[in-house]
């Protein structure tokens, strides 16, 4: 079934933002990954749609949204999605981040929780976890963060070579490599080969340190609305801390969701089992 969905730009904190709007219902903000874009979302929006209005955007550096030299902490990132929702009219909204999207989630809730009535992070260990827990193992399966902090040299190599660098990242972790199709592959490697697409993409990594220090600040503060854990049990970052541990100490109010059979991208490759998850997580939000 074809689903109505308009498109818009809108300027916000400094930057205009992409977006897209579907459905009508109680508001639900979409927030998607590295290395992706709203795209990646295409297997929820027509099922979610038919309950909830949702917001979909381009986080700031990606996609069809400006990309600027600076402002990729998360905290301003967030405040990006703030802003978006009150030009919007919208004052609360449930909010489910895949990856660096729930990273701009996790501080959204923390600095607004007002702003965010129930919050589903989707594969995502928080970033301080990650430099705090590292080791040999970690960095191994890490490598991103620090090939995509470097100042400058990703830029260099990748650039031209898009489809290359995005097909070793999509075949490294999915579980399920038909999830992501050429058509799909197309519509990124379009996004990271225009001006800008990878310098905004890498400085948001490069963002790290100061990412660490704002989850540093609050690190003692626990999300309080209901909060969804949901992670592809198959990816291999998952396997080596204990996605649980990590949320609990996140949040008091924890749903936990391993998606069987997935690995980094469980939307889109289990989405029929993560469609149902998300249904049940958000079945009391009323707006």
């Amino acid at each position: 079934m074809a689903v109505a969905m308009s498109y818009h730009r809108r300027a916000v904190n400094g930057i205009k933002l992409h977006y897209a709007i579907a459905g009508e219902g109680p508001p639900v903000v979409l927030l998607h990954g590295f290395p992706e874009t709203s795209h990646t979302w295409r297997r929820q929006i027509p099922v979610l749609c038919r309950q909830y209005q949702l917001i979909v955007p381009d986080l700031r550096g990606y996609g069809a949204s400006d990309k600027p030299v600076s402002g990729y902490d998360k905290r301003s990132m967030a405040n990006d999605i703030k802003e978006l929702l009150a030009t919007l009219g919208i004052s609360c909204a449930a909010v489910i981040g895949h990856d660096r999207g729930a990273r701009v989630g996790t501080r959204l809730v923390k600095d607004h929780p007002s702003c965010v009535a129930r919050f589903a992070a989707l594969d995502n260990i928080p970033t301080r976890f990650i430099f705090e827990r590292m080791n040999a193992d970690f960095a191994q399966a890490g490598w991103f963060f620090f090939f995509n902090g470097v100042r400058d040299l990703p830029e260099a190599l990748v650039q031209g070579r898009e489809e290359l660098w995005l097909r070793h990242i999509f075949t490294s972790w999915l579980y399920d490599i038909s999830a992501i199709s050429d058509t799909d592959i197309e519509v990124y490697r379009r996004a990271y080969a225009a001006p800008g697409g990878l310098r905004g993409a890498f400085e948001d990594y490069r963002a790290w340190k100061q990412d660490v220090e704002q989850d540093k600040q609050d690190a003692d503060v626990k999300i309080a609305c209901p909060t969804l854990a949901l992670w592809g049990a198959e990816f291999e970052a998952a396997k080596i801390l204990d996605m649980r541990e990590v949320w609990r100490e996140m949040a008091t109010d924890l749903t936990c969701a391993p998606i069987a059979y997935a690995g980094h991208f469980p939307h889109e490759e289990r989405p029929l089992e993560t469609n149902e998850a998300l249904l049940a997580f958000l079945r009391d939000w009323k707006g």
